[in-house]
């Protein structure tokens, strides 16, 4: 039995003997519980509210995203999850109603600064959408465009090896090496989301941000996806969204559980999972809602 089977075990069966409750039931807790800190930051969070016009989606708070470390973020549907995942890059500026407050730093950098270029930003926090979206073009192209525009290859052989090594490290490159020029769209499901993530990867970021990024993929798929996130987490911080408790369970060192907008409890994941501290946790995990 793996280790991640026995992690998820007591939610398969408690979910099968608990009664179900409604998720206004529950009493938030008046401040997060847990470590919000890690050891060697690279991103760090404090007291970030959104909000949606008149809408408080985000409510104070604070988490950071380690080094080498991937941090997953659970939660019921609507709690504020992807919403805070998308200030990390600033997507969240895309939308006209959306005010963020708080700090938010990378490597120290306050990215909320007038002083930030939003596109390099998004060049150092790369993010990866929950349906594969790979450009309208070549597959070599996909990988090859952001390297391009950002000037990291100082010529056509250099820019080959960035996209040769970006597609080997996210495990697609001996399944296209031979159709570098055939269309990106032409993959299956998890190849495209493989070839997304070599384009994030071929700019050399500090974080990678992933909203549900197996939700549409098959087991199979999704396998060779985690197993890929447990690769990249040498060289990144990385930040999931997942609905999965198996999959975060399986993947991140750290989970963060949001309930409403709140961060309720963040710590080590075989922690979260087998001993939550705050009721609100345990009864997520035991599928008393969500």
């Amino acid at each position: 039995m793996s280790e991640a089977t026995t992690l998820t075990d007591p939610i398969i069966s408690a979910h099968s003997r608990v009664p179900e409750m409604s998720i206004a039931d529950v009493e938030l807790p008046k401040e997060t519980v847990g470590d919000i800190t890690a050891d060697h930051p690279t991103m760090t969070t404090r007291n970030v509210d959104v909000f949606y016009a008149d809408k408080h989606a985000i409510i104070d708070v604070s988490l950071d995203i380690g080094r080498n470390e991937v941090v997953a973020m659970i939660g019921p549907s609507g709690c504020g999850k992807s919403t805070f995942l998308r200030c990390l890059n600033r997507m969240n500026d895309t939308i006209d109603i959306c005010r963020v407050t708080g700090d938010i730093k990378l490597e120290g950098d306050d990215i909320y600064s007038k002083d930030m270029d939003v596109v390099l930003l998004r060049a150092r926090v790369g993010m990866v959408f929950q349906k594969p979206n790979p450009f309208p073009k070549s597959i070599f192209e996909n990988v090859a465009y952001g390297p391009r525009i950002h000037g990291l290859a100082r010529d056509k052989t250099e820019l080959e090896e960035i996209v040769h090594q970006s597609l080997e490290r996210a495990g697609l490159l001996n399944e296209v090496k031979d159709r570098l020029d055939q269309p990106g769209t032409g993959l299956s499901g998890g190849q495209q989301q493989r070839l997304c993530i070599a384009r994030t990867i071929a700019v050399n970021p500090d974080v990678i941000l992933m909203d549900e990024p197996c939700s549409a993929l098959d087991p199979i798929a999704t396998a060779r996806i985690e197993d890929l996130i447990d690769e990249l987490k040498q060289n990144y911080s990385i930040a999931i969204v997942t609905h999965s408790m198996q999959q975060a369970a399986r993947v991140s060192q750290r989970t963060a559980y949001f309930h409403l907008g709140h961060l309720v409890e963040v710590g080590a994941t075989d922690q979260i999972f087998t001993n939550p501290r705050t009721k609100l946790t345990e009864d997520y995990i035991t599928g008393r809602f969500g």
